[in-house]
C-alpha cells in the first residue's frame, strides 16, 4: 500500500473523522500563535480539528484541503473560516498573504520539499510555520498495546514526526511537548480506530481481526477492564518555525 494510498484513505469518513478522532489542546494554539494575527491559515485542514482554535486568534482564518467531504463538515463547524479546497504542494492564496500556518497531524504525508517551498512562498517575511502531532502517551500501556494492534507501522517509538526536522527555507524556533488527558466511551474509543489509515485500507477480516485484539487489551488492562468511560493521557509535539 502506497503512502498516496494511505494519505486518500481519509477522503471520504469526514464525519466519522470528525466524530471520533480527538482534537487539540488550546494550549498547543497559544504556543503557535501567541499574539492575534492578521491571517492564519491550516494546511490540510481535514474536518477543522485544529482550525478551530485559531478563529479567535486571527482576523482572517483559512483552511486548506483537498477532500470536500472533509471540508463540507469544516464549514458546518468553523463556519468564521474561508474553506478552500487545494494541497501542501498548490496553496490556493498568493504570494506573502499569510501570517501563521498550520499543519495538524498531516505534515508526514505531505511532499516534504515541494510542500515547505509552498509555505514558504505564502508566508510574509518571518512568518510562522507550526506543526504539531497528537500521540500516544508512552505511560499508557492499554493505548499503547491498541498501538501496536491497528498502527503497527508507527511501532513503539512514533516516527511520524520525523519530518519535522531541518526543513529548507525554515527557522526552527521551539519544540514543545503538550501533555493533556481525554475522557471518552470506550465505543468512542473503539470506533477512533476505525478511522486511521491502516483501518481503512485493510479488508473487513484484518478489521475485524483488529478491532478484537483491541477489545482484549481493553479487558484484560486494570484501568479499562469493565469500564464503559476512559481516561486517555495524550502527547501533542508542538513544532514552531520562522520563514528565513
Amino acid at each position: 500500500m502506497t503512502a498516496d494510498a494511505l494519505a486518500r484513505s481519509f477522503e471520504s469518513i469526514g464525519d466519522d473523522y470528525d466524530r471520533y478522532r480527538p482534537g487539540f489542546p488550546d494550549e498547543a494554539a497559544q504556543i503557535i500563535v501567541p499574539v492575534r494575527v492578521a491571517t492564519a491559515l491550516d494546511l490540510g485542514a481535514g474536518t477543522g480539528k485544529f482550525t478551530i482554535l485559531l478563529v479567535d486568534r486571527a482576523d482572517r482564518v483559512i483552511a486548506v484541503e483537498p477532500s470536500r467531504p472533509m471540508l463540507d463538515v469544516l464549514r458546518a463547524r468553523s463556519p468564521r473560516a474561508e474553506a478552500l479546497i487545494g494541497s501542501a504542494e498548490r496553496i490556493p492564496v498568493p504570494d506573502g498573504a499569510v501570517d501563521v500556518v498550520t499543519v495538524a497531524q498531516a505534515f508526514h504525508w505531505f511532499d516534504r520539499e515541494a510542500a515547505s517551498a509552498e509555505i514558504a512562498r505564502i508566508l510574509v517575511p518571518g512568518g510562522v510555520l507550526g506543526l504539531l502531532w497528537n500521540r500516544s502517551d508512552p505511560s499508557c500501556a492499554w493505548d499503547r498495546a491498541s498501538h501496536r494492534i491497528a498502527h503497527p507501522a508507527v511501532g513503539d517509538s512514533d516516527g511520524t514526526t520525523d519530518s519535522a526536522t531541518e526543513l529548507p527555507g525554515f527557522v526552527p524556533v521551539s519544540r514543545e511537548q503538550v501533555r493533556w488527558t481525554e475522557t471518552l466511551t470506550r465505543e468512542h474509543y473503539l470506533r477512533r480506530w476505525t478511522t486511521i489509515s491502516s483501518f481503512l485500507v485493510a479488508e473487513a477480516s484484518e478489521r475485524a481481526r483488529m478491532t478484537a485484539e483491541i477489545e482484549a487489551v481493553l479487558d484484560a488492562d486494570p484501568d479499562t477492564r469493565g469500564r464503559a468511560e476512559l481516561v486517555l493521557p495524550q502527547v501533542t509535539d508542538v513544532f514552531v518555525y520562522r520563514r528565513a
